[in-house]
């Protein structure tokens, strides 16, 4: 396979994955090779690759005779997922309290969620990724790259509705507040303490997932396309 090809499948994989994301493209949505060549400006062969890539991650799947849809939402799967998440955070939370916490990716996560209330960020998708990050940058602060290498699978596979839950001001000011309680707990060595407020906080995430209504999915779509 040539460099030319693997990029332009690279691109394509990207590409749709950001539009799934960005939910341009919804859980459920029928979709053709010959538009997303179109929308994506890649020829058919690049684009299977880049399509086969994105089943493999469970982004999308393929049905016989029609084409491909975005996978639709399986909640138990994705509690099985948050239940997996679970388990490494707390690991590295763990590991965390008993370190040095004085590096700049603490500094850097209070001046996010420790800012004053007036500071606060209320952008839907710009929050859910701001999520991500903080809890992303908890196992990466651990140290262990195999770990982070897995939650980063994991944050990957449940993207869509982790945004989602960040629809409602209420629920983003929770997680300013939980985000700053977790953090202060760290930098005081509280172990114990980091992990109840840690697990509470995902547990909580979790069940707002089961909330997900195709209402709110729609009315997600309208944000995204303006």
């Amino acid at each position: 396979m040539n460099s030319e090809f693997s990029s332009l499948a690279e691109h394509a994989y990207a590409q749709i994955k950001q539009k799934i994301f960005n939910f341009e493209m919804m859980p459920g949505d029928l979709i053709s090779e010959g538009n997303l060549a179109k929308l994506v400006s890649v020829s058919r062969t690049p684009l299977r690759q880049a399509l086969q890539q994105l089943q493999h991650g469970g982004f999308i799947k393929s049905i016989p005779k029609i084409g491909w849809q975005v996978a639709p939402l399986d909640f138990d799967k994705l509690d099985e997922l948050y239940d997996f998440r679970i388990l490494i955070e707390l690991n590295a939370v763990n590991a965390l309290c008993n370190s040095n916490r004085d590096n700049q990716i603490f500094k850097d996560l209070q001046k996010i969620w420790l800012a004053p209330k007036s500071k606060r960020n209320f952008n839907t998708l710009e929050v859910g990724i701001l999520d991500e990050q903080f809890h992303t940058l908890l196992v990466k602060a651990s140290g262990n790259e195999e770990m982070l290498k897995t939650h980063s699978e994991i944050t990957e596979r449940i993207k869509i509705v982790r945004r989602l839950d960040f629809t409602k001001n209420d629920r983003i000011n929770n997680t300013y507040d939980e985000h700053g309680q977790i953090i202060k707990a760290i930098l005081a060595g509280r172990a114990a303490e980091a992990q109840r407020l840690l697990k509470a906080h995902i547990e909580q995430s979790k069940i707002e997932v089961r909330k997900i209504t195709l209402g709110m999915l729609q009315d997600v779509r309208k944000q995204a396309v303006g």
